[in-house]
């Protein structure tokens, strides 16, 4: 069994519907710090680490890189979630319905991204094939959504919002190669969908 630590970028110095790759803030900074200093409180010796290819999982990504001499692998399977616009204000509208809402109800509606080139079901494949895919324990930096699809993955559940990690959060999950179990989830955040 892979042991998979899913960690939640640090804070962003914009939102989701303000800028479509911000980097961190100084908050986010040092929830990344402390994203490294929780990770080596468990991890006795380096072990792989993935990032999205987003700034702000790649910036959480690096103190714990660095003490730990690693380069991270950028994986597009683990990135955010795909939107069907560029328009930033829309964006961010889109979003909060989507968040309230199941994953067979914001399905249909959407086609493949240009920037991704897949649709919502095939990204959501993708974080599952990429967290099964690990054959050792991993340190993984991604997304607020994209965690909460692989917590629904192992729970069953089709809710697009399953739970909401808090920057620099750490959810464990345990893969055999073919199932994802949830060990534990990370910290939650106060946001508010609506």
């Amino acid at each position: 069994m892979a042991r998979i630590y899913m960690i939640r970028h640090g804070k962003a110095a914009a939102g989701w519907g303000e800028d479509k790759n911000p980097g961190l803030d100084d908050t986010g900074r040092a929830q990344a710090e402390q994203a490294a200093d929780n990770i080596q409180a468990q991890i006795s010796t380096p072990i792989p680490v993935l990032t999205s290819p987003l700034k702000r999982c790649q910036e959480t990504a690096v103190p714990l890189a660095s003490r730990w001499a690693a380069t991270p692998l950028i994986d597009p399977r683990v990135a955010e979630l795909p939107s069907p616009m560029e328009d930033l204000t829309q964006r961010g509208e889109w979003l909060r319905g989507v968040m309230g809402g199941t994953w067979d109800q914001a399905i249909p509606a959407q086609g493949a991204h240009p920037d991704y080139g897949k649709t919502l079901d095939e990204w959501r494949a993708g974080i599952v094939t990429a967290l099964n895919g690990c054959t050792q324990d991993t340190v993984i930096f991604s997304h607020f959504i994209a965690i909460n699809v692989a917590v629904g993955h192992a729970q069953q559940d089709n809710r697009v919002l399953c739970f909401k990690p808090d920057n620099g959060s750490i959810t464990t999950f345990e893969t055999d190669g073919k199932n994802l179990s949830l060990i534990s989830l990370g910290g939650e955040a106060d946001t508010k969908v609506n």
